[in-house]
């Protein structure tokens, strides 16, 4: 009878065993995809840097992921400073996407306790060199305010995507075909609506020099306070260099973007007599998508505001 009970309870004991051993074994295998599926709805977690990266990857998982911005809207992302909550998201992660291009100054600090699989989107895209300042010969990393090299973002995303999760890469790429005929319907009434501004009225005069893709695609000139969003905005003499330029070329009005301080712009404005609204209609956007109920929930939003607001200001017509 001892002997009987004994032998149970080795078997007991093993059983239990094993079974502590399949579940520690489920929690690290996979880069911690199963530890995901007891927390969350099972599919792998893909984290991007900031809210345009996020809608267009969300466009290409479709239902077979989980897609999620570190930076929420409205952020500003060059010097963003992640959280604690931040890294422990990135340590869950499956996948993280970021722009390249230097971009992202603080990435290597969010990830730097990650095991996830990364993908430059900006990879393959033809980068234009910052030509002055401290950034002078660094790659402009706004390049995916070009809709064309936007279509290069799909392609990595859907690689980068098919790398993870095999079984669904007919559908990666699906969708991904499906986005990129959308952002080239953009592309083209994008050109055809900046190319209806008069040829002495095709200057474009923003805070940050985010928009030379854009005016590479659509033959603008380009004037700007600062290449790259930075501590140092608005310097005197980048205000008196940029109050120069518009009175020489005798530009009609000015822009800044959603994520920064408009008040240097607002300076050149009442120096140079060039028009300057203030109001969300008339700021551009650039770093971050709106909240889902303002003007660019979406990327393709983000382009066809910017194109209308451009070209709208430059011909008059935001004026009337």
């Amino acid at each position: 009878m001892w002997a009987k009970s004994r032998l149970l309870r080795v078997v007991t004991a093993t059983a239990a065993a094993t079974v502590v051993v399949a579940s520690l074994s489920a929690c690290t295998s996979n880069g911690g995809s199963e530890q995901k599926s007891a927390d969350g709805d099972g599919k792998p977690l893909v984290l991007t840097t900031f809210t345009v990266l996020d809608d267009m990857a969300e466009n290409v998982a479709g239902d077979h992921l989980k897609v999620e911005s570190i930076t929420k809207p409205g952020a500003e992302i060059h010097d963003y400073e992640p959280t604690p909550s931040d890294i422990k998201e990135a340590s869950k992660a499956d996948l993280i996407l970021n722009n390249g291009l230097g971009l992202e100054r603080w990435f290597e600090k969010f990830t730097s306790d990650s095991k996830a699989k990364r993908a430059d989107l900006s990879e393959g895209v033809d980068p234009i060199d910052i030509s002055e300042g401290e950034y002078s010969g660094k790659p402009n990393p706004h390049a995916w305010m070009s809709p064309k090299n936007g279509q290069i973002y799909v392609d990595n995303i859907v690689k980068a995507f098919s790398d993870l999760d095999p079984d669904h890469a007919a559908d990666y790429r699906q969708n991904g075909e499906n986005y990129k005929k959308q952002l080239q319907g953009v592309s083209d009434s994008l050109e055809q609506r900046l190319s209806s501004v008069p040829e002495g009225q095709r200057t474009l005069v923003s805070c940050e020099g985010a928009f030379s893709y854009l005016t590479r695609d659509s033959g603008l000139n380009e004037i700007y306070m600062w290449p790259v969003n930075a501590e140092s905005e608005g310097t005197p003499q980048q205000k008196a260099d940029v109050e120069n330029k518009v009175k020489a070329a005798n530009v009609p009005v000015v822009f800044c973007e959603s994520t920064v301080n408009t008040s240097a712009m607002e300076q050149v404005a009442e120096a140079t007599g060039a028009r300057f609204e203030t109001d969300p209609e008339h700021l551009l956007y650039v770093d971050s998508l709106s909240e889902k109920d303002g003007p660019v929930p979406t990327y393709v939003d983000l382009l066809k505001h910017d194109a209308d607001t451009i070209a709208d200001g430059l011909t008059g017509a935001s004026a009337q």
